[in-house]
């Protein structure tokens, strides 16, 4: 592990680091089995992503300037009774992990979500990942099963464990979750072409 430096900046992503977090992401896709993707999205997929309906949270931590890791959350399921719930992940650069950045991404993207009216959080984790595991688990998520022989990547099956998060106690009747408003970040939020 390498030794803990200053901690990263941690703030909202704007659709201007699609490119930054398609680099950050590219070797989950084509070194590892820990994204099921096939092909690493360019920065006009992550753009997309990051602006699709319903709008979620996108955080990015930074050092001098380079984006180093990012977290996000996703709908969980597409049926409107799973509207309340989302999927988080985190991905950091090479160098990054074990320094406190998935924590400090997690801590801005989970409170966020809260106050933005969802009640549960969900990662799902290609196993075996212990950094993973212990990085969700560290944070209060507790597993709820297994799914075997999930996805076939690299002449493989592999299984997907479950975490799962309480956001906030469920409501009675709960009101519709909000859209996240980023704050504006610089200049330009136009959508940045395919690299």
């Amino acid at each position: 592990m390498p030794p803990a430096r200053t901690p990263a900046e941690v703030r909202p992503a704007d659709v201007a680091d699609a490119g930054r977090i398609a680099d950050v992401y590219r070797p989950y896709v084509t070194d590892s089995v820990a994204s099921f993707e096939a092909v690493p999205p360019d920065a006009a997929e992550l753009a997309r992503r990051m602006t699709a309906a319903p709008r979620l949270p996108w955080f990015v931590a930074c050092r001098d300037g380079a984006v180093v890791g990012y977290a996000y959350a996703a709908a969980h399921r597409t049926r409107a009774a799973y509207r309340w719930s989302v999927d988080v992940s985190v991905y950091l650069a090479d160098g990054e992990r074990g320094q406190g950045t998935g924590r400090a991404l997690y801590q801005r993207l989970l409170p966020e979500l809260r106050e933005l009216g969802y009640v549960t959080a969900f990662a799902g984790i290609a196993l075996p990942n212990p950094g993973s595991v212990g990085l969700h688990t560290a944070l209060g998520f507790t597993p709820v099963g297994v799914y075997r022989a999930a996805g076939f990547k690299d002449g493989r099956w592999h299984d997907v464990g479950w975490w799962q998060l309480p956001l906030r106690e469920p409501p009675v009747g709960p009101a519709e979750p909000l859209a996240w408003s980023p704050p504006v970040q610089g200049p330009s939020t136009d959508v940045p072409s395919s690299r």
